[in-house]
Formats: C-alpha cells, structure tokens, sequence
C-alpha cells in the first residue's frame, strides 16, 4: 500500500513540474541589464557618457514614451521606435562631467510597460577636481587693472 501511494506522489510530482511554465509577461515588459552605472572616479571634463540596455522581454511592443534625467546635467537619450518581443535598445546617458565632486543622479524612464511602466535606474561616481581652478585656501588674484599691493 505505502508503494502505491509513494508510486502515486512521484508520478503527481512530476507531472505537476512537467506541466509548470515560466509565465510570459502580458503586454510589453521593460527589463533593464543594470540598475546602477558606477563611473568611478572621472577627471574633470572627462567622458561622461554611458549606457544602458533596454530588452523587451513582454509578448508586444514596448514603447519608450519619455526617458528624463534628475537634473540638467544628466541628459538620457532614448529610442521613441517601439522594441518588439525579445528585442533591445539602448539608453544613452550622458553626464556633465564638468561639475567636480560626487555624482549620484537618476534617470526616469517612462513606457507602456506592463511590468514598469516607470523605471528608475541610477549613475554614480565622482568627478575630479578642476585643474584650473585655484586651490582652495590660495589668495584670489586682483582684477586686471587694479593697484597691486595696499595703500
């Protein structure tokens, strides 16, 4: 009797796992390879450009409606052309690397995803000091013209 019904348990079992599927996203899917691009450290006016792959991993097209960064120095460029099924495209990211000091800005993308429809990835990093610009502690130079020296 206890073979009959362990007979039964691992036939139900496997059937059970035969019969499961991964289920496939309804609509368009947005899946993104990376949630965080992390430059590093970047010297000043250095590239501040990067990327990042878009798939649609749904069963229709996903369209891209709007792709926004933080702040002005954070300037994504996306494809507005949909990205069929088990298609890619890539968001450019571009960073204003002439602003020393830690970067931590977002990128907001906007789609008809069913999964998502507003994804939000990140880059961080940090920008290199201005090697034109005057140490800090250093005296200011005088405006052109002026009197050198006091009274």
């Amino acid at each position: 009797m206890k073979k009959v019904f362990l007979s039964l348990a691992i036939t139900l079992g496997v059937f059970a796992a035969a019969s499961a599927q991964t289920p496939v996203a309804t609509g368009p899917a947005i899946t993104v390879d990376k949630d965080v691009h992390d430059y590093g450290d970047v010297p000043f006016a250095g590239d501040g450009t990067c990327e990042f792959k878009v798939t649609n991993t749904g069963n229709e097209p996903l369209i891209m409606s709007k792709c926004k960064g933080s702040c002005g120095c954070t300037v994504p460029k996306c494809d507005p052309n949909p990205i069929l099924p088990g298609e890619s495209s890539v968001i450019t990211v571009k960073y204003d690397t002439k602003r020393p000091g830690p970067i931590n800005k977002s990128v907001t993308i906007n789609s008809n995803a069913t999964n998502e429809p507003v994804k939000v990835v990140r880059i961080k990093g940090n920008v290199g000091p201005d090697p034109n610009a005057a140490p800090s502690g250093a005296p200011e130079k005088a405006p052109a013209g002026a009197p050198a020296g006091g009274n």
